[in-house]
């Protein structure tokens, strides 16, 4: 039996004149007025033939607990033979939100389950000549969900949508910080397959991933509809309370969520995701303010670094999912920052720690992944900013507009449109040759900013794949200011050989979290274990040309799992490409041959459909 509904349960229970056992300690998620608090609380083990009567003859009047009050009828329905399907209606009136925890801390039970269990004890021991001690009954543990999603969730993937759904069905919001790699956009999007379709969903993340939520709400949950709010033709006002459609999922920046805050937050929505969620780690930015403002019966925020500098970021993100539960800012200041950062106290942290637990979920790479493949392979899509698209559109059309000419000439042309095509893609600096170019003017450079922000703060290690060496300078520049490092190194073909040597020593002694590679120049021979994560930051489109250099770090001496993206923008040549290569992998050596040479053979028609950028894929 598990009581719960007060902060010192054997108290309450000496008071009621229930019987005293022998001293225990029970891990409870307990019902309280900001949500779920998870804590070991005291309790008085008692055996059950001595606890019946006591319950049975028990007076409930209004300051018993909702629990206490359960426990009490339950008692009188069985001992009074009536219908035990009535136990179910009966566990509607214990706190929905407590819970047991299992000794694992792996699952969490339900007042279902442990009502039945009750009653199959009390039959058992009235059932038996004699009341000796009674065998131990374990509840049936949450059970993990059947998503209708296409994907196989791993183990640690259904726990963590088990633990979604559970603070969905009591209108809570979460923070699912899963190290990355482990798939929490995955686990998102099999949470909104399983909502009933009364309301839309929103999904706001970095304008960089735009294309990839649409991409993978695609490829995972083809039954959602999925809209995509951003460029010229989004809407941007309705007359009616609710314009956008009941089970839509809609897909926002975090720039057009403020643009367009008025006509959002009209909107009643039902999971609210926000991805990337430590943009709004400054409680008092306009970013962190507009997010509250969405009306919403989930709350969900997705961020690898719940963390980063200070525990404020921490409760403005805890502010958006679970508005409450870590009190206001400046009582949280001084009960917890405070006493943790300057003092370094532990029971402050411990409090901390307690008080967010049913709030937070959060599994490493070390921890869960031991089942994962050496090697996990990811492609990430990213959108291409205004002048990006700018730029791709004019070169586009200036080169399909001339004549291309044929054989050797037409060669040559349509070699050298790809190649400023992928420039573009990676950053207008590279095309245009310039310096001054702001860094935001590049989709993808954002992307991989951020990504890298993750990786360091985990304090793990990331080699950056590029075939151009200007682009490696721009991302080793770039790299160094945004991640407050004192030098990311560049590897290429004109470092000295004692310098290449130089550098490979000091990143795999961790000198470097980062460090940016040559494909031609680093493709092969070299020992990069260091490095669990690995990025190409552009494409070759010839597989084992980027498997060898996926190969510097997954090789003999990696004793960890390797994470691979592949970076390519939405709607362009390199997203097509991509999806080419992804369906015929095994053929994908024969298509490419040794890298581009395969698309100077296409015709006008061909090509042109291959290259012409898509609508609406630009972010605003």
């Amino acid at each position: 039996m598990v009581w719960w509904g007060t902060d010192n349960p054997a108290e309450a229970a000496r008071r009621r004149s229930l019987p005293e056992g022998a001293a225990g300690r029970l891990r409870l998620a307990m019902s309280t007025d900001g949500g779920l608090q998870v804590g070991t609380h005291p309790v008085r083990l008692v055996r059950l033939e001595h606890a019946l009567p006591a319950l049975y003859e028990l007076t409930v009047g209004r300051n018993s607990s909702d629990s206490l009050r359960a426990w009490h009828t339950a008692t009188r329905m069985i001992l009074s033979h009536r219908d035990p399907k009535q136990l179910e209606e009966l566990a509607a009136a214990m706190p929905g939100a407590a819970y047991p925890i299992a000794a694992d801390g792996n699952s969490i039970w339900e007042p279902e389950s442990l009502l039945r269990v009750f009653q199959k004890s009390v039959h058992s021991l009235y059932s038996r000549p004699t009341q000796s001690t009674l065998p131990i009954e374990k509840p049936a543990p949450l059970k993990t969900v059947d998503v209708s999603i296409k994907a196989t969730l791993r183990p640690y993937q259904q726990f963590g949508v088990a633990w979604l759904q559970r603070l969905a069905e009591h209108h809570g919001g979460g923070i699912l910080a899963d190290d990355m790699g482990l798939g929490k956009t995955l686990q998102a999007i099999a949470l909104l397959t399983r909502r009933r379709p009364t309301r839309p969903h929103l999904v706001v993340c970095p304008t960089s991933l735009l294309g990839n939520w649409a991409r993978e709400l695609t490829r995972f949950a083809p039954g959602l509809r999925v809209l995509g709010h951003h460029g010229p033709r989004r809407l941007t006002h309705a007359d009616s309370k609710e314009p956008f459609p009941s089970g839509a999922v809609v897909v926002t920046s975090y720039s057009l969520m403020l643009r367009d805050l008025d006509l959002l937050s009209r909107q009643d929505w039902d999971v609210v995701v926000l991805d990337e969620a430590q943009q709004i780690k400054n409680h008092t930015s306009q970013t962190a303010r507009a997010s509250r403002m969405l009306p919403a019966q989930v709350r969900l925020a997705l961020t690898g670094t719940p963390i980063e500098n200070r525990l404020s970021e921490l409760w403005s993100i805890m502010d958006f999912a679970n508005p409450g539960v870590l009190g206001s800012y400046r009582p949280f200041l001084k009960r917890f920052a405070e006493p943790i950062e300057k003092r370094r106290d532990a029971r402050a942290a411990k409090r901390l720690r307690q008080t967010i637990e049913p709030f937070v979920l959060r599994r490493m790479k070390s921890e869960v992944a031991t089942d994962l493949p050496p090697k996990q392979e990811s492609l990430v899509v990213c959108t291409l900013t205004p002048q990006q698209a700018r730029l791709y559109r004019q070169e586009v059309d200036d080169a399909l507009n001339a004549d291309l000419g044929s054989g050797f000439e037409r060669h040559g042309r349509v070699l050298r449109l790809l190649t400023r095509l992928k420039q573009i893609c990676n950053h207008p600096a590279q095309y245009l040759g310039k310096d001054d170019t702001p860094a935001d003017q590049s989709g993808k450079l954002t992307r991989v900013s951020e990504m890298l922000t993750e990786t360091v703060a985990e304090g793990t290690a990331a080699l950056v794949f590029t075939q151009y060496r200007v682009m490696g300078e721009i991302l080793a520049a770039h790299l160094a200011r945004t991640l407050d490092l004192s030098d990311v190194p560049f590897l290429h073909g004109g470092v000295a050989r004692t310098a290449r040597e130089k550098m490979v020593d000091e990143f795999q002694a961790g000198h470097t979290p980062v460090m940016i590679v040559s494909l031609k120049a680093g493709g092969t021979g070299l020992n990069l274990t260091a490095a669990t994560t690995v990025v190409h930051y552009d494409r070759w489109w010839n597989p084992a040309v980027e498997d060898q250099a996926t190969d510097r770090a997954h090789r003999i001496g990696q004793d960890k799992p390797v994470d691979v993206y592949k970076l390519v923008t939405g709607g362009t040549l390199e997203e097509r490409i991509a999806d080419l290569l992804e369906r015929k992998r095994s053929l994908a050596e024969a298509v490419t041959g040794t890298g581009e040479d395969w698309i100077t053979h296409l015709d006008d028609t061909q090509l042109r459909r291959l290259v012409t950028l898509s609508q609406d894929v630009v972010a605003e």
